[in-house]
């Protein structure tokens, strides 16, 4: 497994449709394999293949803030949606900026996996948020273009800062 460089903002490669997956090959397994490991590094919960400069249908999401539970959504189609939520969100393409967008309580979506067997994912929630987040980049729309106001800066703190702090 691999880093990828993840695209930023103003890369065209974010603003192009993705090809469908036609069959798995080795390449687009370590691509998966490399979407995860770059996701995880950047503290991400979710990367769609354009974000790494491939343009092809797919997404690893990863809501599980305790123990890893990736997903892997190949050709992902929402099928149905309900409700709403309107909250922060950013994107790792836009490294500290965030912006409050509404998005669906609840989606529906199918897709193949990584051996490429159709199935069904009910989501709510950040899972939800997620999904279509993800899925918009497959169709070159990045969250920007939904933002309710202004974008606004984000900082992060990262685990040993929070570990200082509470030792002080």
């Amino acid at each position: 497994m691999a880093l990828r460089t993840i695209r930023t903002f103003g890369d065209p490669v974010l603003e192009k449709v993705c090809r469908p997956v036609e069959k798995m090959t080795l390449r687009l397994q370590v691509l998966v394999e490399d979407m995860l490991e770059t996701m995880y590094n950047a503290n991400g919960v979710g990367l769609a293949a354009p974000q790494v400069g491939v343009l092809r249908r797919i997404v690893v999401i990863d809501t599980n803030f305790e123990e890893p539970e990736p997903i892997v959504l190949i050709n992902p189609e929402i099928l149905e949606t309900e409700g709403e939520q309107t909250g922060d969100e950013g994107c790792l393409s836009l490294p500290g900026k965030s912006g409050t967008v509404t998005r669906p309580m609840k989606v529906k979506v199918k897709a193949l996996d990584i051996n490429m067997e159709p199935f069904e994912l009910e989501a709510e929630g950040l899972l939800a948020r997620a999904v279509c987040h993800e899925c918009d980049h497959l169709d070159g729309v990045v969250y920007t273009s939904k933002v309710e106001g202004e974008l606004h800066d984000v900082t992060y703190v990262d685990d040993e800062e929070m570990e200082e702090e509470t030792e002080e």
